[in-house]
């Protein structure tokens, strides 16, 4: 297994390569198909059919936007969390969803970026769904585990032999400090996933956004303190914006 490190339009984007078969460890950006492709056509001088297998760890626009794409140009499979439903439902789903892009391209623009194709499906077409503590199907050397809180289906992929975890937006570095990612809607299930990694304790944590570090660098009485006791999310933190409005008025 080799993996591969691609600078993505926000994020790390981990393509995992073998002799026979290619698998994506998230679904990245709908921006970043073109990147993908080139990379794997180019620099790998493989087919775009060797991608075999995209997962999505959870339904956020830089982990699901370039799944459905990437399928429909390669024949893929989508794999993703056994959690039921889908995550943005209804109405207030839409709107999460709009917030969710909006969101990305502001992250987009601070990086410096050149604003790409953001726009993606809201319901995730999955064709493999995963249940917390199996191994990937034809990647036996690939577990999940299932770490909600960030949403409510977020799950970590974890290499076995080199016992190395992929966590996603488990925790977010910020100025030099792993603290919890924006939003969590499950903070009592986010809290959970965090000593559930504190247990396995695997050598090497590979972040969405922070590339690849030393599981003993992680300063878990500071990750902790910093977990939320309620939930961080859009609505509320524009409701606390508005009320610090109201205060200064």
């Amino acid at each position: 297994m080799q993996l591969h490190t691609l600078n993505g339009h926000i994020q790390s984007i981990y393509l995992v390569e073998y002799p026979d078969k290619l698998m994506l460890l998230d679904g990245c950006c709908r921006a970043d198909c073109d990147l993908v492709a080139h990379f794997v056509t180019t620099t790998l001088n493989r087919p775009l059919s060797d991608l075999k297998l995209i997962v999505v760890t959870h339904m956020h626009p830089d982990h699901a936007g370039g799944a459905h794409k990437l399928r429909d140009i390669t024949g893929a499979k989508i794999a993703t969390s056994n959690a039921p439903g889908h995550w943005y439902q209804g109405f207030d789903g839409i709107m999460m969803h709009l917030t969710d892009i909006l969101l990305a391209r502001w992250v987009a623009s601070r990086k410096g970026k050149k604003q790409g194709f953001m726009w993606y499906p809201r319901k995730l077409r999955a064709d493999i769904f995963l249940a917390d503590g199996v191994t990937i199907p034809g990647y036996d050397e690939w577990q999940i585990h299932h770490s909600p809180g960030h949403t409510d289906r977020d799950i970590c992929l974890h290499h076995l032999p080199s016992n190395t975890l992929y966590v996603a937006d488990l925790m977010v570095k910020v100025k030099g400090k792993l603290i919890p990612p924006f939003p969590v809607f499950y903070p009592k299930r986010y809290l959970n996933s965090l000593l559930m990694l504190k247990t396995l304790k695997p050598e090497f944590l590979l972040l969405a956004h922070d590339g690849k570090i030393e599981f003993s660098s992680i300063d878990f009485n500071y990750l902790l303190k910093k977990a939320p006791s309620i939930p961080m999310t859009h609505w509320r933190s524009v409701k606390s914006k508005l009320k610090q409005i109201f205060k200064k008025g």
